[in-house]
């Protein structure tokens, strides 16, 4: 399909286009579980070292207190660190959020580097703009996935760039707004749609999902995606209820967990690993985050850096097989003694294992617990 590109060059916006796929758009369990409090069931109506403080009012907690954007960079010490923007690099930060790592690094390629900024959130790229505004015509802000980067990079009339950021999962600001749904907490989950867009241009939501997809879907999704016990009795449950009752709302889906006992006297909350699954499955996160890093290492110039801050086990473990397979080259099975496949080493690895956050970092932020930060750097092309 054709997908609107919306440029905005420091503080002008222009309008581009670029071709996308439309797909039906936080696996450990252990690596994104910001977990609430048990939910209580209740029948359903549907009736009616260096700091960059790019924060606005926030709590002692770091929870956004109103209705403006958060984003606390996650990592940021260590990516300055190992990314390595020099003064006058051209930078892409493939999921700009709030800004914050994007003004870090405008601060670091001082005082004439360059920085692309995208995101398909409008919110975020509104509250970017605001965060970024003082640095002028270096910023240029793109709403677009960064698996269309090559199409984003060809509109604001770019090829290579020097280094590229991703970082991956859902920001703060869009787990603390109800109205996103990607939030289930007992205080707004009657009220919480079951939404889960990261790009409101898209029309299908994770209610769609539910009421539309086939039990082995669902099943395959939950499994997969949220590694839940149980996957297969829940997607059975949810195609039987939805006869029914739609599922509109997030206490819709969390009173059928409820009913089920998926997941009782496990360490963490069942849903968590649900809502994760369905979050990934609207929004194809993992086909978005394979095509992604194959286009990043295709538009990096030679000794350009990209780094990948994941968030959960099945996006560290395509992060680690696509630099692994880029870093060997050769792709001619064992048994062939001389390669005859011509394809040669594209990376080479600057961490060996994951960074992950310090300490402090997380006592200050406990969200950035689940962060594993991977670079790499881009080998000259063989002449």
């Amino acid at each position: 399909m054709e997908g609107k590109l919306e440029i905005r060059l420091g503080t002008r916006s222009v309008l581009g286009t670029a071709k996308s796929e439309r797909h039906p758009e936080s696996g450990g369990e252990g690596w994104r579980s910001a977990v609430p409090r048990a939910i209580s069931k209740k029948p359903r109506d549907h009736s009616s070292k260096q700091h960059f403080d790019v924060q606005t009012k926030l709590g002692a907690s770091g929870v956004n207190m109103g209705t403006t954007f958060e984003h606390r960079p996650v990592l940021l010490n260590e990516c300055l660190e190992l990314l390595q923007a020099r003064p006058g690099a051209t930078v892409l930060d493939g999921t700009l959020g709030g800004g914050g790592h994007a003004c870090a690094f405008l601060e670091q390629t001082s005082p004439d580097g360059i920085l692309i900024g995208l995101d398909v959130d409008e919110d975020a790229l509104a509250a970017a703009e605001k965060t970024l505004s003082h640095f002028g015509t270096r910023i240029k802000l793109v709403r677009s996935s960064f698996r269309q980067l090559d199409s984003a990079l060809r509109n604001v009339g770019i090829d290579k760039v020097d280094m590229i950021l991703l970082d991956l999962g859902v920001s703060s600001w869009q787990i603390d707004s109800p109205a996103r749904g990607f939030r289930f907490a007992s205080e707004s989950a009657e009220e919480a749609p079951l939404d889960m867009r990261m790009d409101q241009r898209q029309s299908t939501t994770v209610a769609d999902l539910l009421r539309d997809s086939s039990a082995e879907d669902l099943q395959s999704w939950f499994s997969r995606y949220g590694e839940l016990p149980g996957s297969k009795k829940l997607a059975r449950a949810i195609v039987e209820r939805r006869r029914d009752t739609p599922f509109l709302y997030a206490q819709d889906l969390l009173d059928l967990i409820d009913d089920l006992r998926i997941g009782k006297g496990r360490k963490h909350n069942p849903a968590t690993l649900v809502f994760q699954a369905l979050r990934i499955a609207l929004n194809d996160e993992m086909g978005a985050l394979e095509e992604g890093l194959a286009k990043a290492i295709d538009h990096l110039n030679p000794g350009g850096r990209l780094g990948v801050i994941s968030y959960h086990s099945l996006e560290d473990r395509i992060t680690k097989n696509v630099i692994r397979d880029a870093v060997k080259g050769c792709v001619c099975p064992p048994r062939i003694p001389v390669c005859i496949c011509g394809q040669l080493p594209r990376l080479t690895k600057v961490t060996r294992r994951t960074v992950v956050p310090s300490k402090d970092e997380m006592s200050i932020n406990p969200r950035a617990r689940s962060a594993r930060l991977r670079v790499a750097e881009r080998l000259p092309e063989a002449v």
